[in-house]
């Protein structure tokens, strides 16, 4: 037995105050269903694989607990081993293999999120709808940009994951983020009024 998308939500919520992570577990999330459904897997566990990830960043907010330290938290509310697994699997300290599809697809689409995120935010709108591939590749060069999100992760991740970074990866997550950007506070709402012209 394991848990369902409103328990794992609720065990975000009970670690993680930041808005900003709170959305960066979102937008995993929604990456991986979006894979799930692309390879015929089962979109819910590949869900709480994703919004579960990075839960104990906040209580373990450094790479020699997290995430190792939070998997006793996991097993104590009843999560699977093997979604535990999952989430352990993607922090490159452990040296844990990636040996399922779910496994490498998290690594693939964790750290690419937050660039996303990032382009998304630099534009008049911030409103992730208006981001397009090319404008994320364009960032993508420019190292000094989102300097934080290791692309060689990705561009590992991807590869092993067995797609193309900017036909098939970069497009997908983009959608799927696309897909819930109320959820993300990417819809425009940031945005500054335009002042009135007297």
């Amino acid at each position: 037995m394991s848990i369902n998308r409103e328990q794992a939500w609720n065990i975000v919520t009970e670690f993680v105050q930041s808005e900003s992570l709170r959305n960066h577990m979102r937008s995993v999330e929604a990456a991986m269903r979006a894979y799930a459904e692309k390879f015929g897997e089962d979109v819910e566990t590949w869900g709480v694989v994703g919004l579960l990830h990075d839960f104990d960043w906040e209580i373990h907010p450094d790479l020699e607990r997290h995430p190792i330290a939070g998997a006793p938290i996991l097993r104590e509310r009843g999560v699977a081993e093997d979604i535990i697994q999952s989430v352990l699997s993607h922090a490159d300290e452990l040296k844990i293999p990636r040996v399922s599809l779910r496994d490498k697809t998290l690594y693939a689409v964790d750290e690419l999120t937050g660039l996303i995120t990032a382009a998304a935010l630099v534009r008049p709108s911030k409103d992730i709808r208006d981001v397009e591939v090319s404008s994320i590749k364009k960032k993508w060069k420019d190292r000094a940009f989102a300097a934080g999100v290791n692309r060689e992760d990705v561009e590992h991740g991807t590869a092993d994951l067995g797609v193309d970074l900017w036909d098939e990866h970069v497009p997908t997550v983009l959608k799927a983020m696309q897909a819930i950007a109320g959820n993300l506070g990417l819809d425009g709402r940031l945005a500054k009024p335009v002042e009135p012209a007297n």
